[in-house]
């Protein structure tokens, strides 16, 4: 079966501080845009909502616009910007460089659970 859908109607919003993500859900994809406001940083605006010490979901990305830094937890530490392709796997922190909002396409399946509630 052929599925369309627009991220301009997302299935969801989920909102957090200084930022959003907008979700669309396919058969065998869950697409995320993510939204992040300059100040925005993972570890201030998401942890509470995700309840870990770090971000512990899969991502497969592209950067928009904007510009992210991306700091695992063993250390390393890389930026992404506009065009930039990345896959970050579970275990980091991130956050907005500059003044100008980053835009971030999510096609891992990351989105279906980022910014969600921990459960148990």
């Amino acid at each position: 079966m052929t599925e369309v859908k627009n991220i301009n109607n997302p299935d969801e919003r989920r909102e957090f501080p200084s930022g959003h993500l907008d979700v669309c859900n396919l058969s065998g994809l869950t697409f995320g845009v993510a939204t992040f406001e300059p100040g925005w940083r993972w570890s201030e605006s998401v942890k509470p909502i995700a309840g870990t010490d770090s971000c512990q979901v899969h991502h497969n990305g592209f950067v928009v616009s904007g510009r992210l830094h991306l700091r695992m937890d063993d250390g390393s530490e890389v930026d992404a910007g506009p065009g930039d392709l990345f896959v970050c796997p579970p275990g980091h922190d991130a956050w907005v460089v500059g003044d100008e909002p980053a835009v971030v396409y999510d096609f891992a399946g990351g989105a279906a659970d980022y910014a969600k509630a921990k459960q148990g």
